[in-house]
């Protein structure tokens, strides 16, 4: 895992984190990696429901992987995949899912929960986000990666 610090954001409600997914839509490259890491409950599955909310897929349409490891979103000519590695055994076992086909795809985003499991196959301009649980109410977003590929992204203020 990359372990520059890009950014550090406070969330304080379902409404912050809708607004997160909105703005990594807005400004997320054509292609893209990224890697959710925290806790359960940290709200990792919400935010890229959020994400998948701002390209158009219905409400409610996006649902938490973890018993199909990939779920796939098709809107405004964008492909959003929601990979959740936390059941799988090992590398080899989330290599043969065709996580690396993903990853190069044109025009693809691949957001996988619990990736700091299966890093060592994620590219190195991945995005990372840490999400820690501060209260209730409030998480703690932290992003990683290589300031070359993600600076723009956090040129303006989040």
């Amino acid at each position: 895992m990359h372990n520059h610090q890009l950014c550090r954001m406070s969330i304080h409600s379902l409404d912050d984190t809708d607004r997160l997914g909105r703005m990594l839509a807005q400004r997320l490259p054509d292609r893209a990696t990224i890697g959710l890491v925290g806790t359960l409950g940290a709200g990792k599955t919400r935010l890229v429901q959020s994400v998948a909310a701002a390209i158009g897929v219905p409400e409610g349409t996006a649902t938490s992987p973890t018993f199909t490891l990939i779920q796939p979103y098709h809107a405004a000519n964008r492909r959003l995949y929601h990979v959740d590695a936390y059941r799988v055994n090992d590398l080899d076992e989330f290599l043969e899912l065709g996580i690396e086909e993903l990853m190069e795809e044109p025009g693809a985003w691949v957001f996988v929960e619990w990736g700091d499991r299966v890093a060592d196959v994620f590219p190195d301009e991945t995005l990372w986000l840490r999400i820690e649980v501060a209260s209730p109410t409030q998480r703690e977003v932290t992003f990683f990666g290589d300031p070359a590929v993600w600076e723009s992204l956090f040129s303006n203020s989040l």
